[in-house]
């Protein structure tokens, strides 16, 4: 009679997609699995370490060594950038162990792992919202955490993409004439996005497409705002020409939803 070693040795030399170096990890201890984690780090394997880790978490669920595994399966996984992977096994350890010590920490590399996958502003932001939503979480949850000022500091690149996409998308309808629609995103930017460093083009978009379609008070509000925030800036200079073209100047209408948002700004701060 075969035994089951014998077993699996036939196994394995008959099937090729059988990895020998992976059978022993069934019967192995979880702190002999954490362990060889670490080593697999450290030797630079971190395609093994996320295999021990995950082992480790199959295995002893719900145990303090899978607890410590999910930790580092969110790590490895990161490194490997696996972000989707990264991403689950994060929230899982959240779900499960939401103020533990490590919970700012694997929530912070949830929010790297969204990060990561930024696009450039030609394409979908969801992975920026989904950057804000998990960076907040760290500040919000964890204020006291040594994540919170990169947090701080992804959210606002998260942001400045947001703006950044409704400006493409803003300037593409400018380009077509149709000021009504570019107005709605650039209008987007400056109320939802005013601490960006896209602000300064949205103000002056503004001021071109009003002045286009010839609503006069609104292209010298948004004028206005933009020379009273941003005196010296290039795009002041140009909305600055671009009335005085028709004869007008920068004069903020204070019933302007343009005069309201400036009053949100905070340059310098």
């Amino acid at each position: 009679m075969m035994t089951v070693s014998g077993a699996l040795l036939t196994a394995c030399q008959s099937d090729p997609d059988i990895d020998i170096t992976k059978l022993g990890i069934e019967t192995d201890p979880p702190e002999t699995l954490y362990n060889q984690g670490l080593a697999n780090i450290k030797a630079g394997n971190m395609a093994e370490a996320a295999r021990k880790f995950d082992a480790i978490d199959a295995q002893h669920p719900f145990s303090d060594w899978s607890q410590k595994a999910l930790v580092m399966s969110t790590f490895t996984k990161y490194r490997l950038a696996r972000y989707t992977d990264a991403v689950t096994a994060g929230k899982r350890y959240l779900n499960l162990y939401p103020r533990a010590e490590d919970s700012a920490y694997v929530q912070y590399l949830v929010g790297l792992s969204y990060w990561k996958q930024i696009a450039n502003v030609t394409q979908d932001q969801k992975a920026s919202m989904q950057t804000i939503e998990a960076m907040q979480k760290v500040v919000n949850d964890f204020p006291d955490s040594e994540y919170v000022d990169d947090a701080q500091a992804k959210i606002r690149f998260a942001r400045d993409q947001l703006a950044g996409k409704e400006m493409q998308v803003g300037r593409y309808y400018l380009e077509r004439k149709e000021y009504l629609a570019a107005i709605t995103r650039f209008r987007a930017v400056v109320e939802k996005y005013p601490n960006t460093n896209q602000i300064e083009e949205a103000l002056a978009r503004l001021v071109e497409a009003y002045f286009a379609m010839g609503v006069v008070q609104e292209a010298q509000t948004a004028a206005a705002v933009l020379g009273h925030n941003y005196p010296d800036s290039q795009w002041y200079a140009d909305s600055y020409k671009l009335l005085k073209s028709g004869g007008l100047e920068p004069r903020e209408n204070s019933g302007s939803w343009i005069a309201r948002a400036g009053k949100k700004l905070l340059v310098g701060s």
